[in-house]
């Protein structure tokens, strides 16, 4: 491993409070298995926490308690696994294609004992529930796909609402989206910045509900 892993923020402690060892766990699995499963790039260690774990994390403050979350195309557990951590009161369903990932996501939770995480190797296509409050992604597709992916998945819950992690071409991808936005009966997307005078790397993210 050459490149040198982040020293954890001092937020770090703040954002995760008494559950703070098992962002410690996850980063450290997440840094040592990397290169072996293909989960982030060597060149990514020395933000690991910045741009992964916190960044992820963030979006943990939009969910309520009891409420069901889907993430689609975990990959590294990214955003999931640091939402599911800092808000144990809502229960994630991870959902990942590729069978080493989603292999070494059921050994993270079940090793460090993340209990509000469910793990299911599949295509968002293939999930047949239709119930999930809240549907998240990460680096999965422009939003105009993402509403094909998601949408489904959300249509029969109390809060029906889409949180996608993006960055500063959120406002295009909206742009992009309109017309499937309005054909699907969604609200306005807004383009939120979590953790801003907080976090080492603040969160882009555009959050829409169905109507």
């Amino acid at each position: 491993m050459t490149e040198q892993i982040e020293q954890e923020p001092d937020f770090a402690a703040e954002l995760f409070g008494s559950r703070i060892a098992l962002a410690r766990g996850y980063t450290q699995r997440l840094a040592a298995d990397s290169e072996t499963f293909g989960l982030l790039g060597p060149r990514e260690l020395p933000r690991i926490w910045s741009r992964h774990v916190i960044n992820s994390a963030l979006l943990a403050e939009l969910v309520p308690k009891g409420s069901k979350v889907v993430d689609v195309g975990s990959g590294a557990g990214l955003p999931g696994i640091p939402m599911a951590i800092a808000q144990p009161d809502a229960h994630f369903t991870l959902v990942e294609p590729m069978e080493r990932r989603s292999n070494w996501m059921q050994s993270v939770v079940d090793d460090l004992g993340i209990s509000n995480v469910r793990i299911l190797r599949a295509r968002a296509e293939e999930v047949t529930e239709t119930d999930f409050d809240f549907a998240t992604a990460r680096a999965v597709a422009a939003l105009d796909k993402l509403l094909r992916l998601l949408t489904p998945l959300i249509r029969f819950s109390k809060h029906k609402t889409i949180i996608a992690l993006k960055g500063s071409k959120a406002p295009e991808e909206i742009v992009a989206a309109s017309k499937k936005l309005e054909l699907l009966g969604y609200s306005q997307p807004e383009v939120l910045t979590l953790g801003l005078d907080k976090a080492p790397e603040t969160a882009t993210i555009v959050r829409t509900t169905l109507k």
